[in-house]
């Protein structure tokens, strides 16, 4: 099934139940009225919107309306928790490479992550707000996961069983606030503004083959000011699948229901043509097109992102269709 969160003044919205083709939607709110409840009593509430989800897609139910994702919060509005990996090897790989430096043994084994903020999540139709460009504004495209509880020591399978919801995010950095961070050695804080979410989440059946212990297979695409700059494959290439980045937090504590993991940035490998490695898939967020100029011509010539510019994140299906919604974004100021 696929769900949303409409707006409507609150800070956790109406969570309704969306049409599999995203034409149509139902307020779920005589099953339950937000979606942390349904993540909280999944075994009993799961299968009530699951009815509801096969009364609308039949086209019977009485109240239905038009579903306009420019009305939706992020699926989950604010969560438990918001921890982002680093999945994707090549991402980290092509970082190090650019600034001529080693990919240490340990994060080909251990996973990356960082706990983001999760009080103020956007929805997939709002503006990006930052004070500055100098900020260095870039988007990132990846997959994420809902969890319900999962408890402490959890292998990666066991893991696996505690996924609820999967949806696209676009992971907003402010770069040039990146490595001032860093230096600190305690992480990402100021240079993490809020993430935006595709506008519905949807159970794992939706995906059909294409969910494969832990992994998306299916293209990731990004449209930078109308421009197509990633058709990434999310599946192949994700050295940790969510079963692993779930176990990882599970280390040391539980994961409660309503936690968000992310991916990381998604990201293929480059070929080599003609003696010259080029990355024909395109890439998931400007830093990594950055990196790869540097590697090839010595310096990067993209900028970053400018107020006015707008970006783009989608996902679609074997059948062509678009699973999650779009999360299309416009870059914006703060007010003065």
């Amino acid at each position: 099934m696929k769900l949303a969160t409409y707006k409507d003044g609150s800070r956790d919205g109406q969570l309704v139940v969306v049409s599999r083709d995203l034409t149509t939607a139902h307020y779920a709110a005589d099953i339950a009225t937000r979606m942390q409840q349904v993540l909280d009593d999944w075994a009993f509430l799961a299968p009530q919107l699951q009815d509801l989800y096969q009364t609308l897609n039949e086209g019977k139910a009485r109240h239905a309306f038009p579903f306009e994702p420019e009305k939706c919060m992020a699926p989950l509005p604010r969560a438990y928790q918001w921890a982002d990996g680093s999945a994707y090897l090549n991402h980290v790989e092509l970082v190090r490479k650019a600034r001529n430096s080693e990919v240490p043994a340990t994060f080909y084994t251990d996973p990356l992550m960082y706990q983001g903020g999760s009080d103020d999540f956007i929805g997939p139709c709002d503006p990006v707000v930052v004070p500055s460009e100098a900020y260095g504004i870039d988007f990132e495209a990846e997959v994420a996961v809902i969890t319900g509880d999962v408890p402490m020591c959890s292998t990666p399978e066991q893991a696996l069983g505690g996924i609820r919801l999967v949806m696209l995010v676009n992971d907003v950095s402010l770069r040039n606030l990146i490595p001032n961070e860093l230096a600190k050695g305690f992480g990402f804080f100021q240079s993490k503004p809020a993430t935006a979410f595709s506008p519905v989440a949807v159970t794992l059946d939706e995906l059909g083959s294409a969910w494969d212990a832990g992994r998306v297979n299916l293209t990731l695409q990004s449209t930078w000011n109308g421009r197509k700059v990633g058709l990434c494959d999310a599946g192949p290439e994700m050295t940790f699948h969510f079963g692993q980045l779930i176990a990882h937090i599970c280390k040391t504590r539980n994961v409660r229901a309503g936690s968000i993991v992310g991916s990381g940035t998604v990201s293929n490998k480059g070929v080599e043509v003609d003696g010259r490695m080029e990355w024909p898939k395109g890439y998931s967020c400007i830093a990594e097109k950055r990196c790869i100029e540097t590697i090839q011509n010595g310096q990067p010539s993209t900028e970053f992102m400018k107020f006015g510019d707008t970006i783009r994140i989608e996902m679609k299906g074997l059948d062509g269709q678009s699973i999650f919604g779009a999360i299309d974004q416009d870059i914006a100021a703060s007010p003065s």
